[in-house]
């Protein structure tokens, strides 16, 4: 590929510009911007990629083609979850989140205000009402995030390094917390082959003075509700250990809040209220804490309050800036990164248009779904729907080994019948054999449930 092509959508491309950029900052190389890289993480050589397409007419086209190749939850019926949830968006949402004083082209932050200091506080005080808690920090990057701040919290606060999670967490969490609590050992609690829940006997001969917080996913990442949450807050608390609970908002209009059986800090992930699938947005993290300092000052985020002026007009503003890494990036408790003001927006408008009744009824109908599904699946013969004795919300394991069938091949099977399967476990619990992990929300419709078990009785009996 030539050095002097000039690509249009890519800014200070030419060439003089180029040089006189680099001449600035004394480089003369574009190469010399990424020596601190190790050379390991870089690719030797130029990518093979094709040159620039200068007509936009010609973009539009070829970039519209590739697009084509795509098959959305539209078009297929969706069986997939873990993580990323085919809800459905109140047409409102959209329409509130694209209004031009809200929507940036970054992540909605309060940088010029125009009601946005407003709009989150709604949203702090939608988020503490649905999760019970004090304290809500304005949401970040995504849930996996929230997550590690909160444990990161946890280790400020005790002054310990022992993270204690169950075996069945989901396996792309346990890799951020590696990494973002690289500092910190993470050692596993068995779970219950039977519900799929915490084993507490495990917790019990686990859980030591070097503790310093005890992490469940309720629902667990395997779809189970975890229903001895208050005991498991017990035990965390007996030992000094803060109790962290990551929960689905989904679930929160029919599960008791996670503040009710002990939590202390609350994290989980935002993208079921009211936001698209998307391949790396409409996710945000949610984070609260109890009406404590040790808890308040250690929480990094932003937090927006009420306050009064000195002429007794109320406003809305940032609070206890101190904290964060825009007031001191040496001295605040922990880096702050990406916040998504948007999608706490969006959260707000959502929970605005639900209501407790309206949060109440979307649990109860995924929750009647997801058993219909579970029962209906149950009773194909090769088959068998693993942890029975389990309270499952939206998601639950199928296990294909008495088929003799393989998930991957069965997933292909189902895309040629327009539908995507559950999600492939192989990898992740090679001890759960054949198994994937299938999702139901609200949109799932009993006929979708039918013509799955239709299409898969076909697909293992024949």
């Amino acid at each position: 590929m030539s050095e002097n092509i000039v690509y249009p959508y890519i800014p200070n491309s030419v060439d003089e510009i180029k040089n006189e950029m680099m001449k600035e900052i004394g480089i003369e190389s574009v190469e010399e911007l990424f020596e601190s890289i190790p050379k390991h993480l870089r690719i030797n050589g130029k990518l093979n990629i094709p040159g620039p397409i200068l007509s936009e007419i010609e973009l539009k086209r070829h970039v519209e083609n590739k697009l084509r190749k795509n098959i959305s939850c539209d078009e297929y019926t969706s069986f997939l979850g873990a993580g990323c949830y085919n809800h459905y968006v109140p047409a409102i949402c959209d329409e509130i989140n694209g209004r031009s004083e809200f929507l940036t082209a970054y992540c909605g932050e309060t940088y010029a205000d125009h009601g946005k200091c407003q709009a989150i506080f709604e949203y702090t005080s939608l988020i503490g009402e649905l999760l019970d808690m004090d304290v809500v920090g304005l949401a970040t990057y995504d849930g996996g995030q929230a997550a590690n701040t909160a444990i990161r919290m946890t280790n400020r606060i005790t002054g310990r390094k022992e993270i204690l999670v169950s075996e069945n967490i989901s396996k792309s969490l346990i890799m951020q917390i590696k990494e973002f609590c690289d500092f910190m050992t993470v050692k596993y609690v068995k779970y219950d082959r039977n519900t799929g829940n915490m084993d507490l006997n495990d917790l019990e001969d686990k859980i030591s003075s070097e503790t310093s917080c005890v992490f469940i996913e309720n629902p667990t990442y395997l779809g189970s509700i975890e229903d001895r949450g208050m005991e498991i807050g017990r035990i965390a608390h007996e030992y000094g250990a803060v109790f962290v609970v990551s929960a689905d908002p989904s679930s929160l209009g029919i599960l008791e809040t996670p503040a009710s059986y002990g939590a202390d800090v609350v994290c989980g992930e935002l993208q079921p209220l009211g936001m698209h699938m998307g391949y790396g947005s409409g996710l945000g993290g949610i984070i609260a804490c109890r009406n404590e300092e040790k808890y308040i000052m250690n929480l990094p985020n932003h937090y927006y309050s009420l306050y009064e002026n000195d002429n007794g007009e109320l406003g809305f503003a940032r609070s206890l800036n101190v904290r964060t890494s825009y007031q001191s990036r040496e001295n605040a408790v922990e880096y702050l990164g990406t916040n998504v003001g948007l999608w706490a927006i969006t959260a707000a408008v959502y929970l605005s248009l639900m209501g407790p009744e309206g949060m109440y009824d979307l649990g109860k109908n995924i929750v009647y779904k997801s058993n219909y599904a579970r029962k209906e699946l149950n009773g194909i013969e090769g088959i068998t729907v693993l942890f029975d004795e389990c309270r499952p919300f939206k998601e639950f394991v199928v296990n294909f080994d008495k088929s003799g069938r393989k998930v991957e091949d069965i997933n292909e099977l189902l895309m040629k019948e327009k539908v995507f399967g559950g999600k492939n476990l192989v990898d992740e619990f090679p001890q759960l054999g054949q198994s994937a992990l299938y999702c139901v929300t609200e949109k799932t419709t009993k006929e979708d449930v039918d013509n799955l078990v239709s299409v898969l009785n076909s697909i293992v009996n024949n």
